[in-house]
């Protein structure tokens, strides 16, 4: 049933449907745990480093950026704090622990929820369908078709960010690897507790490129594959033949690359990252003139799927390769639903330099 599911056009495109991520599609409720969040004990967190404001040219100009990256236009944005890497395994659990928070994954979807995200006259869903859980990466051995995403994901009972392969995995080895399986609440539940936020398209953006003008990489414009590994995504065919020739095959360890030039590591692949915006393709033919502190649209349109309000995701992951995704760059742009959780995507977080620094 949910193979039919995952090879439905409607609910995957782009990159998944709401259907696909388990813990309820039916409006964009904000975030929230099963108790209050406050802020608590943060000493486990990591340290912020400071991204001095300025003007930068966002976007693409030219034939290395796609079309909702176009046209490059001027973006000025303040001061704020940031990150140094992804939200760990180690610092996600310790948010968990202090407020028994409960992620999207690991709660079950209702009836009702689930079919308002199918088409109109789907059947309705049996009772597997509505367990907890989350999408796998579960490669092929064989060469298959890039437009069809089941080739690759497949839905697991019981994956949630402790154990994001499925119940049979953990995290016991993972603690420094950047968290997974988390819906965009989820980020934003934890940035609550942590008295930061999540950053905008437009300041991930800036603090992507680290001080360089125009430039394709967070490293500058020399290619990915050129000299010694750059960042975490696939080397070899996709996705059935990973040579692992940066060292890892999936997430690997926070900072085990050169950081950029503001001292931030992981800004291209690794795992996908939450931003704070909404996804809309048309949103820098309205931005050309130039804005300030841009806080993206006031809701989504994915024209791929309009019935699917999405929120943007950036950074490229350990799946992305030349031939395939090119997530890397600093100005792609990719999107999926608030509740999605999936096992490249994690998130790191931003203070405003008005706010108390811990």
């Amino acid at each position: 049933m949910w193979k039919k599911l995952i090879s439905n056009p409607v609910i995957l495109t782009g990159l998944f449907g709401c259907i696909l991520a388990t813990g309820g599609c039916a409006g964009q409720p904000a975030p929230q745990a099963n108790q209050s969040i406050v802020a608590g004990d943060t000493a486990a967190l990591q340290q912020m480093v400071l991204i001095p404001g300025g003007t930068f040219r966002m976007g693409a100009d030219d034939s290395t950026g796609m079309p909702d990256e176009l046209p490059g236009h001027t973006v000025q944005v303040d001061s704020f704090w940031m990150d140094t890497h992804e939200v760990t395994n180690r610092e996600f659990a310790a948010f968990v622990a202090a407020t028994g928070y409960i992620t999207t994954a690991e709660k079950p979807i209702s009836k009702e929820e689930l079919m308002q995200s199918l088409p109109p006259g789907s059947p309705e869903p049996d009772s597997s369908m509505l367990a907890p859980g989350a999408l796998v990466f579960s490669p092929p051995d064989h060469a298959v078709p890039f437009d069809d995403v089941s080739q690759w994901w497949r839905f697991v009972a019981g994956a949630s960010w402790q154990h994001p392969e499925g119940p049979h995995s953990n995290i016991d080895s993972l603690a420094n690897h950047p968290v997974t399986q988390v819906s965009w609440m989820d980020a934003q539940a934890f940035a609550q507790w942590a008295g930061k936020r999540l950053p905008t398209e437009a300041e991930w953006e800036y603090a992507a490129r680290g001080g360089l003008r125009e430039q394709v990489y967070p490293w500058g414009n020399e290619a990915l594959t050129a000299g010694k590994a750059k960042a975490n995504t696939w080397n070899g065919n996709f996705p059935y033949r990973n040579t692992t020739t940066d060292g890892f095959y999936g997430t690997a360890p926070v900072g085990s690359y050169s950081p950029n030039g503001y001292q931030l590591y992981d800004m291209s692949g690794n795992v996908w990252e939450w931003c704070a915006d909404w996804y809309d393709a048309n949103t820098y033919l309205r931005d050309e003139k130039g804005v300030t502190n841009p806080a993206g649209p006031g809701k989504g349109f994915d024209p791929d799927d309009p019935g699917q309000p999405k929120r943007v995701i950036r950074g490229g992951s350990f799946m992305c390769s030349d031939e395939y995704c090119r997530g890397y760059r600093v100005s792609a742009r990719m999107k999926t639903t608030p509740e999605s959780g999936l096992a490249n995507l994690g998130f790191r977080c931003v203070r405003s330099v008005a706010q108390r620094r811990q």
